[in-house]
């Protein structure tokens, strides 16, 4: 499978730059849909936002942030949603739900590997504004957030495809966090809140809840791609990898990780285990059910999938 060998050659540069030479077109990484929704805004602002949403696409789709090779069709999917909910003196306060897809292999099915919600939004921004990449230094809170989204969907991606293939990216995250902290900007200190940007990168760095990300390889690669030619097969890989959500759990309950988790996998979890047998429905009903309370119905139609409306 092409993109997992892209994955893999991440951990050495010289391959990816001997690939190039010998391959006749690549392409940026990501294919970032965004969208600026400024219907709780009052005012003639219309413009501005238009300008926002512009640049915002074309600095996640224009730049290039890795020096792995992608084709056209390789792009990364991802969604970018921002909703202003003021505007006053060129600043943006809101909040942004991010959203990040990837193909599974031999079908036409895509899987979420992200779906969530950034409250702690806030950055300037006024007409003829332009967006200027720079990893080495902090130019404002809006390319920060962007770097930071960027290099997430690509780690995510990546380990999604090889074992922690994206610690690069996380590591380049690292960094856009340890400037946004020294910057003062809201939503990157460490305490300051269990979901914000800072918590997201710990949930996936620290050793106690970092095994999530082993899931990931084994979930998606292992499990979901093997689905298509063995079911039995790979949705048992599944229900194995989903142990790594109890040992988050056991070590860090209030751990970002697990509603990330949630959010990006709850549905689709009813949909694997539509037509597994009734032990292994149970066996991870009873694993889920304790870290998920409150998707104690979503939780039920995995364990009785007969009785979904």
């Amino acid at each position: 499978m092409k993109r997992e060998l892209l994955s893999s050659r991440l951990i050495s540069f010289l391959a990816a730059i001997a690939m190039a030479a010998v391959t006749p077109a690549f392409s940026q990484e990501l294919n970032c849909t965004v969208e600026v929704n400024s219907s709780s805004v009052e005012g003639t602002y219309k413009n501005v936002f238009d300008e926002l949403q512009r640049e915002i696409t074309e600095y996640f789709n224009d730049n290039k942030w890795t020096d792995a090779q992608f084709s056209q069709t390789e792009r990364i999917e991802c969604r970018f949603f921002l909703t202003i909910k003021e505007y006053a003196d060129e600043k943006v306060k809101g909040d942004i739900q991010v959203q990040l897809s990837r193909p599974v292999y031999n079908s036409s099915y895509t899987t979420t590997l992200l779906n969530s919600k950034d409250t702690k939004v806030e950055f300037d921004f006024k007409e003829g504004d332009m967006l200027i990449r720079n990893d080495n230094n902090w130019d404002s809170n809006l390319t920060g957030l962007l770097d930071f989204y960027a290099y997430l969907f690509l780690a995510l991606d990546f380990d999604s495809f090889s074992p922690r293939g994206g610690q690069p990216y996380l590591d380049k995250a690292a960094a856009v966090v340890q400037m946004a902290q020294s910057s003062g900007e809201v939503g990157w200190q460490a305490f300051e809140d269990t979901k914000n940007r800072s918590a997201v990168l710990s949930s996936l760095t620290d050793n106690n809840t970092g095994m999530i990300r082993d899931m990931s390889y084994a979930y998606h690669r292992k499990g979901l791609d093997e689905m298509a030619t063995s079911p039995d097969k790979g949705r048992e890989t599944i229900t194995e990898s989903l142990k790594a959500i109890g040992k988050v759990y056991q070590n860090s309950p209030m751990s970002v990780a697990l509603s990330m988790f949630r959010d990006a996998k709850m549905d689709e979890l009813v949909n694997i285990y539509s037509k597994a047998p009734q032990s292994e429905r149970e066996e991870v009903f009873e694993l889920l059910s304790p870290i998920f309370p409150t998707d104690t119905r979503r939780l039920e139609k995995i364990r009785k999938p007969e009785e979904q409306e």
